[in-house]
C-alpha cells in the first residue's frame, strides 16, 4: 500500500507543477490540484481504516509529501497540514468521528495557537476569537480550533474543539512572500456554540490521550501530538529540496556565467562545489526526516512510553530538516543567477516557500535546537508543545 501511495503522489507532480504558478499568484491551491490530491487518496492517509482511510505510518507521510513537494511546496504543505488535524479527529469520541468522517475525503484544517476564549454554556461552550495561519482553510470542511476556557470554578484551561467551516468567518489576509499558494487565511468565531462532545482539553490532545474506543488498539494513536505533527510536516521540506535540485539541473545546460569566460556554467569549478554542497545538505535533510519518522513509527508499534528527551529530539530533528533543506535550496538559488528572479523560474518560488517554513513557530530550527539543548542540559522544558 505504501509504495502505491508514493507512486500516486509521484504521478501528481506534473499536475501540481502545472498549477503551482497559478496557486502562488492567486494565494490558494488550484481546485484541480485539490481534486487530483483527493483522487489519489492523499486526504485519506491519516483517516481511520473503518472510514475508508489508510492509517499509514509517518514514514509514508514523509515519502508522499516529498513527492508532492517536488510539484508544488504549497500543495504539499496543505496536504501535510490536513494530515495532522485529521489524526487529531481520531482522539475525539467515536460518534464525533462518525460525523466528521461522513464526508468523503474530508479535509480538516487547524492550529495549536489558543488565540480565542471559551465560556461554559449549557451543553457546551461559546467561543469568540480569531486564528491566523490556517493553511488549507479555503478547501477545508472542518477546523480544529484552540481556545482558553474561563470558568468561575477553576483555572483557565486551553481546549481543542471541532467546528464546521460554515460556522466560521474567513478573513482574506494571506498576503505573503512565501507559501503563498497555501491560502493560510485567518478565521473568526463570533459567539459560536460548540457542543461539549466536540471539545477536549488541549493537554489531553498534546499527550495523545484519546476519548475514542474504536481507535484504542490502533498504532497510529500511540504517540503524542507533537512528535506526530513533526513527522507529518517534514516531507514538504524534503520535497522542496528535490524540486530545487531538479529545476536547477534542468536549466544548467543552457546557462553560462555572465561576465566570465565560462560559456557553460556546468564547466565552472564553483558550480561543482555548489551542487555537491547543496545535494549533500539535501541528503542530510532527508536523513533527519527518515530518522524522525522511524522514531515515531517505532514507538507506535511497540507502544513504549516516550521520554522527555525523545520528544525534544523529535522537535530537534524537525528543525534539522528545515535547516538543512533551506541551506540546500539557498545554494541552488544562489547558483541560479540573475535570471532566476523572474516569476516563471520556479527556483525563486521554492526558495520563498522553504524560507516561510523555516519561520513557522513549530518548524523553526533555532527554537527547536534550543529546546533540545535545554533538555540535554538537564533543565525542564519551557513549553507545553513537546
Amino acid at each position: 500500500m505504501a509504495e502505491d501511495l508514493v507512486r500516486r503522489a509521484c504521478d501528481l507532480v506534473p499536475v501540481l507543477r502545472g498549477h503551482a504558478a497559478w496557486s502562488d499568484e492567486n494565494r490558494r491551491v488550484h481546485d484541480e490540484a485539490i481534486d487530483a490530491l483527493a483522487d489519489a487518496g492523499v486526504f485519506r492517509l491519516r483517516r481511520p481504516v473503518r472510514y475508508g482511510g489508510y492509517e499509514v505510518d509517518t514514514r509514508t507521510l514523509v515519502e508522499v509529501a516529498s513527492e508532492l513537494g517536488r510539484g508544488d511546496g504549497s500543495a504539499a504543505w496543505v496536504a501535510s497540514v490536513y494530515w495532522i488535524p485529521t489524526w487529531m479527529v481520531g482522539l475525539f469520541p467515536d460518534h464525533v468521528q462518525d460525523e466528521v468522517f461522513s464526508t468523503p475525503d474530508v479535509r480538516v484544517c487547524g492550529t495549536l495557537s489558543p488565540t480565542a476564549t471559551a465560556a461554559p454554556a449549557d451543553g457546551g461552550v461559546v467561543v469568540n476569537g480569531k486564528w491566523g495561519f490556517i493553511s488549507g482553510a479555503l478547501h477545508a470542511h472542518w477546523q480544529e480550533i484552540v481556545a482558553v476556557q474561563f470558568s468561575p470554578q477553576g483555572e483557565p484551561m486551553p481546549i481543542v474543539a471541532l467546528v464546521p467551516m460554515s460556522d466560521l468567518q474567513i478573513i482574506d489576509d494571506w498576503h505573503t512572500g512565501g507559501l503563498r499558494g497555501t491560502g493560510s487565511v485567518s478565521t473568526v468565531a463570533q459567539d459560536l456554540f460548540v457542543p461539549a462532545d466536540r471539545v477536549l482539553p488541549l493537554g489531553a490532545i498534546v499527550q495523545g490521550q484519546s476519548a475514542s474506543t474504536a481507535n484504542a488498539a490502533s498504532p497510529m494513536y500511540r504517540s503524542p501530538l507533537l512528535p506526530v505533527a513533526s513527522a507529518s510536516s517534514v516531507g514538504s521540506v524534503v520535497g522542496l529540496t528535490r524540486a530545487a535540485r531538479e529545476v536547477f539541473f534542468e536549466r544548467l545546460p543552457e546557462r553560462k556565467i555572465t561576465y566570465t569566460d565560462y560559456d557553460r556554467q556546468q564547466d565552472a569549478p564553483i558550480t561543482h562545489h555548489q551542487v555537491a554542497d547543496a545535494v549533500q545538505r539535501s541528503d542530510e535533510a532527508e536523513f533527519h526526516a527518515q530518522r524522525l519518522a522511524a522514531l515515531v513509527d517505532g514507538r507506535a508499534l511497540d507502544g513504549s512510553p516516550w521520554t522527555i528527551e525523545e520528544r525534544a529530539r523529535a522537535r530537534a530533528q524537525l528543525g534539522a530538516v528545515c535547516r538543512r533543506g533551506k541551506e540546500a535550496v539557498d545554494v541552488f538559488a544562489l547558483a541560479s543567477g540573475g535570471s532566476s528572479v523572474y516569476n516563471d523560474v520556479p527556483i525563486q518560488r521554492i526558495a520563498r516557500d522553504v524560507q516561510a517554513i523555516n519561520l513557522h513557530a513549530l518548524m523553526n530550527p533555532t527554537t527547536n535546537a534550543e529546546l533540545y539543548g535545554r533538555i540535554l542540559c538537564g533543565l525542564a522544558p519551557n513549553t507545553l508543545y513537546l
